[in-house]
């Protein structure tokens, strides 16, 4: 484990197009990370459009909406998942959630920021698309993870992301995940499929094969029961999978950033925005 003052790692994981499982990578990530000993938060920044907490069969009583609107502060707000796995839910339905203000993004990183618990790793789950608030949480982030599935929809998209992400954001390095494969040989297939196009026309992007994650039974049954499948079938390929996914972020060298707790996040996105806390 890293020591108390090392820097918090930000993964942000973002995807082209909705239903590709994106947050069902986000959870099992997170809760794998937390049982290799890391101090895990996950943050869900799906605004609008939240699922977090029903992945995870969790009932919030506050969410990100109560933080945005003062009637609470992050800590009360923060639930207590699997392995200690720290939660931000936010709220599902609710349609100012999805038209927030820049000025309200950078009042929920503030708020993200204030947070002095101990931590190694934050995870945020984006929304699906090239929204602003998805490109700002992108761009705020160390680590950027786009996942990706066997659909032509879904590396057309993929695509799009990379691209604006790079043009548009500086972004230089993105790693991949392929999701709901057959099997490796389909995901780095999918993977090369999209390298190919990058290659081609975003010659200064560099794309990372990050791993795949092979559809089974056992990642239907376990979101059926609101629990993530390293915990309801660690025997699952899709689990073992996951695993080592989360084992080669674990082995990632530690930020660089010279500030402890998540104060470089919001540093970066405000930044990022033009906006001055």
């Amino acid at each position: 484990m890293p020591p108390e003052s090392a820097p918090v790692r930000v993964v942000a994981v973002a995807s082209g197009k909705g239903g590709v499982g994106k947050t069902n990578v986000s959870v099992n990530l997170a809760v794998a990370l937390a049982a290799l000993g890391e101090r895990v938060m996950l943050l869900d920044a799906d605004f609008g459009l939240a699922n977090v907490d029903v992945l995870l069969g969790l009932t919030p009583k506050l969410t990100l909406a109560d933080v945005v609107a003062g009637r609470a502060t992050l800590d009360a707000a923060i639930l207590a998942g699997p392995r200690g796995l720290q939660v931000v839910p936010s709220a599902s339905g609710k349609r100012h959630m999805a038209e927030m203000s820049p000025a309200e993004h950078a009042g929920i990183v503030q708020a993200v920021s204030a947070y002095d618990g101990p931590l190694d790793t934050l995870v945020v789950d984006t929304a699906a698309g090239i929204n602003d608030a998805v490109l700002t949480f992108c761009q705020a982030a160390q680590e950027v993870l786009v996942v990706v599935c066997d659909e032509p929809a879904s590396i057309t998209d993929a695509y799009a992301l990379v691209k604006v992400l790079v043009r548009e954001r500086g972004l230089r390095r993105v790693h991949v995940v392929a999701n709901m494969v057959r099997g490796p040989v389909e995901g780095r297939a999918l993977y090369d499929k999209l390298a190919r196009v990058v290659e081609r026309f975003l010659p200064e992007a560099s794309l990372a094969w990050l791993g795949a994650i092979p559809q089974d039974d056992a990642l239907r049954r376990a979101v059926q029961k609101q629990k993530p499948v390293v915990e309801a079938f660690p025997a699952a390929a899709s689990a073992a999978a996951f695993r080592e996914i989360a084992l080669r972020i674990h082995r990632w060298a530690r930020p660089s950033t010279p500030r402890g707790h998540v104060e470089f996040f919001v540093e970066r996105m405000l930044a990022g925005r033009g906006v001055r806390a």
